[in-house]
């Protein structure tokens, strides 16, 4: 069994979904129609996966193929750190890195109650 430490930006599942947090990439990055051209895919076409259906309503989505070329292409590795942020993190070390981040805070904030003349534990 292999292990393997990963350092990404917290906050990255506030998405509700994958596909809308690649939407959002996109949308925020090159833009449509130039990671259309690097899927080699019409750009239409890509805004329809990305919206999960065409003008019609007929339901459309991102296969895993397109979610591999998307990675492959633009080297954006967000989509798979949402993923581990989603689903990896137990409740557990959620907790436990909410308590190291107090810890943290609470460390900060003894100097500064000093410094304003309250009294701190």
């Amino acid at each position: 069994m292999k292990s393997l430490t990963i350092t990404y930006d917290d906050g990255v599942a506030r998405n509700r979904s994958l596909r809308e947090h690649i939407a959002t990439q996109v949308y925020a990055g090159a833009g449509v129609t130039a990671i259309a051209g690097r899927l080699d895919m019409a750009p239409s076409k890509l805004s329809e996966k990305l919206a999960g259906c065409d003008s019609g309503g007929k339901p459309r989505g991102l296969s895993i193929d397109d979610l591999e070329r998307y990675i492959a292409e633009t080297k954006d590795v967000t989509p798979i750190h949402y993923l581990i942020e989603r689903y990896l993190i137990s409740p557990e070390a959620q907790h436990a890195e909410a308590l190291a981040q107090f810890a943290k805070l609470a460390a900060l904030m003894e100097p500064l109650a000093k410094s304003l003349g309250a009294k701190w534990p």
